[in-house]
C-alpha cells in the first residue's frame, strides 16, 4: 500500500469513528495513531519491557487469545478454580507478533516443547522442525458454521498430547476469547459461503452501528467464559505441578479510539493475566477424535472469519 494508499485509509478510519462515536473519540484515536501506534509499527519503538512466557517456569502453559487482563481478574467471581491472577506485559500485540518475538528467539530451545493451536497463523508463524511436536488442531476441526475453531477439540487434543506425546513441556493455544463468541454469535457473515456479503468483524459491526460496545462485550465475557469451563477441563486431565494460564495480546474496547488488537503498545492489547495452577490427570475424560469431513475452507478463509484479512 502506497502513501496515497495509506492515508485515505487513515480518513476512511477517521471519519467512521467520528460518525459512529463523534469527534472527540475520533481524535483521541488520532494522538494514539500518530503519537504510538505509527512509531512503534514503523520505527520500532516499543515502550513496553515485555515479560517473555520462557523466563517463567511452567511445564503446560495455556494461551487464551486475545485475553485482557481485567477481563480473567473479573472472571475469578465466576469460576472458583480461577484466582490469583497477576499481569504479565506480553511480547506482542498480534499472535503474529506473538509467535514471532516468542518462538524464534534464539536464546530459547524449542526442542522439548510440543504445541497444540487452534491459531491458524502456526502455518506461516511456527517452524515445526523446531519443536518436540506442533499439531495444528484447526486444520481438522474448524467450525465454518461458528467461524472459528471450538474449544473442545483443543482440549482433546492437548489432552491426548499430554498422556501420549514426548514432550517436557505443553503449550496449548486456544482460540478464544478472541471473535467470533461461540456462546454468544452478534455478529454475522462468519461462514466461508457468505464471506463478503456480510460483515467479517464484530469491530466493523461496531463502527456501522449494527451493535453497541457494550453487545460486544458481553459476548466477549461469555466467550471467555465458555474457554475457560474448558480450560477446567484440562486442568483436571492432564498432570502438571505448574500450568500457566495467559494469552498472547489482549483487546482493546476503544481506549485510545483504538478496538481489537492493532499490534501497537496500547495497555488493553499488551497486558495480559497469568495465574498459575496445577493439573492431575484423573482420567475422567475421554477425548473425542476430532476429524474433518469438509477440509475445504483454505487458511485465508478462517483467517477472514477471525476478521483478519481484508
Amino acid at each position: 500500500m502506497g502513501l496515497v494508499g495509506a492515508a485515505g485509509r487513515w480518513w476512511e478510519h477517521f471519519r467512521t469513528r467520528t460518525r459512529s462515536f463523534g469527534l472527540p473519540f475520533a481524535l483521541r484515536w488520532a494522538v494514539w495513531h500518530f503519537g504510538y501506534s505509527i512509531p512503534y509499527k514503523l520505527l520500532g519503538v516499543d515502550s513496553v519491557t515485555a515479560d517473555p512466557v520462557f523466563d517463567e517456569e511452567w511445564d503446560v502453559l495455556v494461551l487464551l487469545d486475545a485475553c485482557r487482563y481485567d477481563a480473567a481478574r473479573r472472571a475469578q467471581n465466576r469460576h472458583r478454580w480461577l484466582s490469583g491472577v497477576e499481569s504479565r506485559w506480553s511480547v506482542g500485540g498480534t499472535s503474529t507478533q506473538w509467535m514471532d518475538r516468542t518462538f524464534d528467539d534464539p536464546s530459547v530451545d524449542l526442542s522439548d516443547v510440543g504445541y497444540v493451536t487452534g491459531n491458524p497463523y502456526s502455518e506461516t508463524h511456527v517452524d515445526e522442525s523446531a519443536f518436540a511436536f506442533v499439531d495444528e488442531v484447526w486444520r481438522d476441526a474448524w467450525d465454518d458454521e461458528t467461524g472459528t475453531i471450538r474449544a473442545r477439540p483443543v482440549t482433546d487434543r492437548a489432552i491426548e498430547a499430554a498422556r501420549t506425546r514426548d514432550a517436557d513441556r505443553l503449550i496449548v493455544h486456544y482460540m478464544q476469547p478472541h471473535f467470533p463468541s461461540v456462546p454468544t454469535p452478534i455478529t454475522s457473515g462468519l461462514s466461508v459461503d457468505g464471506f463478503g456479503d456480510d460483515s467479517m468483524s464484530v469491530w466493523d459491526d461496531i463502527a456501522e452501528g449494527r451493535i453497541t460496545v457494550d453487545e460486544a462485550r458481553d459476548a466477549y465475557r461469555a466467550n471467555l467464559d465458555y474457554v475457560l469451563d474448558d480450560v477446567e477441563l484440562l486442568l483436571s486431565n492432564v498432570d502438571a505441578d505448574t500450568v500457566a494460564i495467559s494469552a498472547d495480546h489482549g483487546e482493546a474496547f476503544g481506549e485510545h479510539g483504538v478496538f481489537g488488537h492493532d499490534g501497537s503498545a496500547l495497555p488493553a492489547v499488551r497486558r495480559v493475566p497469568w495465574v498459575e495452577a496445577s493439573a492431575t490427570d484423573t482420567g475422567d475424560h475421554d477425548p473425542a477424535d476430532h476429524e474433518r469431513a469438509d477440509v475445504s475452507s483454505s487458511v485465508e478463509d478462517r483467517l477472514q472469519q477471525l476478521g483478519y484479512a481484508e
